[in-house]
């Protein structure tokens, strides 16, 4: 009899207990629909092509329950001319983020990495604008704490552009 209501307890709370939930990728169509639109998206400007600029600029932004940005914080930005480029991509994708479920607002971090594309033959000339950028460069970067609370980390988005040698 023991036996018996312990096996009926155990299967009890086997039933009641289930394993995480799986999450979907919080972008409408997942990982490459997000990584060819921002590939896409992403404009950028003639002055960072000029500048041969460089680097890595880090958001997070909330996402509500219809998909809408509702805030955007930059974190760190390696020069503060990355920053427009993304911050116009990440406008666009309004309505296209799906938050967890039971969740009214949802933070997201995501890194992109913007960097050009060395010619064959790179000359003198790209050299001193890659050292001249290095070295004038603005950078955006936190001076105190940065609270993450329940933020979901995506993966980077990778942007390469031509330079002209």
């Amino acid at each position: 009899m023991k036996k018996i209501t312990l096996s009926i307890i155990a299967l009890l709370i086997s039933v009641g207990c289930f394993a995480q939930e799986g999450l979907a990728f919080p972008f409408q169509g997942g990982k490459d629909a997000m990584t060819r639109f921002f590939k896409d998206s992403l404009v950028v400007s003639q002055d960072i092509i000029q500048k041969k600029t460089a680097g890595m600029v880090m958001f997070k932004f909330t996402a509500d329950e219809k998909g809408n940005i509702k805030k955007t914080i930059i974190y760190y930005a390696d020069d503060a001319i990355l920053a427009v480029p993304v911050i116009e991509a990440i406008k666009k994708s309004n309505h296209k983020w799906i938050i967890p479920n039971h969740e009214k607002v949802h933070d997201y971090i995501v890194p992109f990495y913007i960097r050009y594309n060395l010619p064959e033959d790179p000359d003198a000339g790209l050299q001193k604008a890659a050292y001249d950028n290095y070295r004038n460069k603005k950078p955006i970067l936190p001076n105190n704490q940065i609270p993450l609370d329940m933020a979901t980390l995506l993966p980077a988005i990778t942007i390469s552009y031509d330079v002209a040698p």
